[in-house]
This record gives C-alpha cells, structure tokens and sequence, in this order.
C-alpha cells in the first residue's frame, strides 16, 4: 500500500512539474528590422540561451501585425515585436500592463510620405493623403506637419490597409499622396514615375522604435526569459554586424525569408538603423530625448482618439521610464520602459 502512495505521489509530482513548464512564445511580422528574432530561433542561437536559463521560448512569425498584437493583448503570446507607439495604444490602453525589454531599432528613413503632384510638405495644404490611419504612419505625418507649422487638421486622410496601399499607388491616378513603410514604401517611390519623397523618418530619429514587448507580470516573475531572450538578440546582433562570409550569409537568409533580394534587404537596412551595440540602445532607453518622445507619441495617441472614450486627456495612461519619471497617471501606469536586461548586456551580466 505504502508503495502503491509512493508511486503515485511520484506521478503527481511529475504531473504538476508538467504542466507548470511553459513555452514563452514571442512574435513578429515580416519588416526588415524584426527579422533577426526568426533567424536566431532556426539557427540555434536563442535555444542555446533559453537553455542556459532553463526556460522554453518560441518564436513565431505571425502574417498580421495588428493581429499579432493582438494576440499579445489577449494573453496568447508572451511577447511582441512591434514599433514603440503600438505598444501604447493597442495592449497598454486595453489595461494590459506591457513592458518594453529591448530597443531592436530605429526608423531612419525606412517610413516615408510620397507624393505625385507636390515637393514640399507644406504643398499638402487641403489635399487629400491615403495612410494605414492609426499607426506611425499617422504619427509620421502628424510629425511632418507639426514640424511644418501645420497640423492635422490642414489635410484631409483617407485610410488603407498595408496590404493595399502599394497596389493602390501604383495603380490609381487619384491616390496621389501616400505614407507608407518598407518594403511598400521603396516600391511604391521607385514604381511611379514622378514620384517624390518629400519627408520620411530621417527628419525624426529615433521616435519611431522597433521593441520588444513583455507583459510586466511575466517579466517581474520570470526575469530569466527576458534575460534568455535579450541575450540570443546581441548574439545575433554580433553576427549580422561583423559582416565577411558569415554576416553575410546572414543577410542573405533574412532577405529569403522577407521574401525579397539580398539587394532588397539591403536597402532597406541602410534606412533603418540597428543598435547592433546594447550601448546604443542603453542610452536611448535612459534618456530624456526618449522621454521627450514619448510625449510627442502619447499626444499624438491621444488626439485622434486612441486612448478610448475614457480617456480624458493625454495623462491618461501613465508611461514608466528607467529613472522612474513617469509620463501621465502615476496610478495607471501601464507602459514601462525596463532597460535593466538591456544593461546585462552592456556589462557582459546576461
């Protein structure tokens, strides 16, 4: 009898050993500077990580990015590869406590507004623009306007889908100006004959950031996949920027799997600028410049309506940073800036 107990108590305990071990899974969408996350998880680079801190993560590629974030929301994915604002206005304004873990990126050009018809931004007085509305598109071109002497209201927008917006360039006569993102945006500008850039994301750096997002409670109980995590990045951060034979062996299986040209890929790299050196995304995580960002993007967020009906101004939500300033409602923080994983890195701790 005694041993009939023992076994089953055995049983039970290894049970419960099961079903508490989970697989963090973390996705991303094809864009040039999210492409690494795939690419370290098929080459070994993030198991030999999640091994070294004894946690399981996955890493999937999801073909819609707002349906990704989503997900994220949701609770279906641990983490998400997304531009910083989205990160506000999707998870965090639903009530879900998000945290930032890594700064990937920065738009340096790699966002962009076109036009037909007109070579300045202040040309666009009362015309008509077509934009994904509600994503940094839209902050893209609140931005230029602002820095413009103008605003919004001095144009009229019209929304289209990602997916739609190249064809639709190309395409239509009547759609004469666009904002738009690589790849779309390269073909849409080298496409149309006549087609001009008259401002893109190099007038605003580092305020469009490609980041990592965790949900606060996994990163607080569960530091070591953020650890496991940040680690394989710099890893493959280190390979992609050495280039010679391997890097560029690298470069070329991030262009297959974006399903375009090595030449493609590269393209869109020299628009982007990756902190390929955690130093770099430090000093943008601690910084005030980042803060002062944050301001604009919230502002923003809050005029077109992205914070809810609750929302009564832009302190609505309140945005965490690293030296414990925060941005809006101390008693509804629910974006965190954590550059603490990130610091590891820098100090060879991870």
């Amino acid at each position: 009898m005694a041993s009939a107990v023992a076994i089953a108590a055995a049983l039970l305990t290894g049970a419960v050993g099961a079903a508490e071990a989970k697989t963090y899974k973390f996705g991303y969408n094809i864009y040039v500077g999210f492409m690494p996350y795939g690419w370290m998880a098929q080459n070994g680079i993030l198991e030999k990580w999640a091994k070294k801190y004894g946690v399981d993560i996955e890493v999937i590629q999801v073909n819609d990015y707002v349906g990704g974030i989503n997900q994220f929301t949701a609770g279906e994915l641990d983490g998400m590869a997304v531009a910083s604002m989205d990160g506000l206005t999707i998870p965090a304004a639903s009530g879900v406590d998000t945290t930032i873990m890594l700064a990937g990126d920065f738009s340096n050009g790699n966002d962009g507004i076109l036009s037909k018809k007109v070579s300045d931004i202040k040309s666009l007085k009362g015309e008509t623009i077509h934009l994904f509305e509600l994503t940094v598109s839209h902050y893209l071109l609140s931005r230029a306007l602002e820095l413009n002497g103008m605003s919004l209201r001095d144009v009229k927008t019209v929304n289209i889908t990602d997916a739609d917006i190249a064809p639709a360039y190309l395409g239509s006569d009547e759609l004469v100006h666009a904002v738009a993102w690589n790849p779309m945006l390269l073909q849409m500008e080298t496409k149309v004959e006549g087609s001009k850039r008259i401002f893109d994301s190099a007038s605003t750096p580092e305020e469009i950031v490609d980041v990592m997002l965790m949900h606060t409670k996994t990163v607080e109980e569960h530091p070591e996949v953020a650890k496991a995590f940040v680690g394989a990045w710099y890893e493959t951060m280190q390979i992609m920027s050495k280039g010679g034979f391997v890097g560029e062996a690298m470069i070329a299986d991030l262009a297959d799997a974006s399903g375009g040209t090595v030449p493609e890929y590269k393209a869109q790299l020299d628009s982007t600028k990756m902190y390929y050196d955690p130093a770099e995304a430090l000093d943008l995580m601690n910084s005030k410049r980042h803060q002062k960002t944050w301001d604009f993007v919230r502002t923003f967020s809050f005029d077109v309506g992205l914070f809810g009906e609750a929302a009564t101004s832009a302190d609505f939500i309140g945005i965490e940073f690293p030296d414990g300033t925060v941005l809006g409602d101390k008693d509804n923080i629910q974006l965190r800036i954590n550059s603490s994983f990130t610091e590891m890195a820098v100090k060879g701790e991870l």
